[in-house]
């Protein structure tokens, strides 16, 4: 039947663990015996707790040019799939004003012309610069 074919493929899916995953999570994790395939490791990649790092994240967005993006319950964890390029524009005076991130094949920001800004997730915020 139609339902049994549809959960054959959940057994051979993975499942990853993130958000705040460090050295005694995983010992715990082992210790209590777990279906783990894989864990997502951001702040706490090149340091251990007891040598605190600048809290960041390295996010997959893109592999051999395949777009790839991070689902999750909290919309600020979502990324924005495929490569990006970061520009920051400055106001005629220097001074900065914003930075704006483009998909990659975007052409960059102009000096003299007005782009739209707009937050990825909440469509009422945004603004021409």
């Amino acid at each position: 039947p139609w339902g049994e074919t549809r959960a054959e493929g959940f057994a051979r899916l993975g499942i990853t663990a993130s958000n705040d995953i460090h050295e005694e999570v995983l010992h715990s994790l082992k210790m209590h015996g777990h279906a783990i395939t894989s864990y997502g490791i951001g702040t706490h990649l090149v340091t251990c707790l007891r040598q605190p790092a600048l809290g960041c994240v390295y996010k997959l967005v893109e592999i051999d040019g395949t777009a790839r993006i991070k689902l999750s319950q909290d919309v600020e964890k979502v990324t924005i799939p495929g490569r990006k390029e970061a520009y920051r524009l400055y106001l005629k005076n220097g001074e900065p004003v914003v930075d704006v991130m483009l998909e990659g094949t975007e052409p960059p920001p102009q000096a003299d012309a007005r782009i739209l800004c707009r937050h990825p997730f909440i469509s009422t915020k945004r603004a021409f610069v």
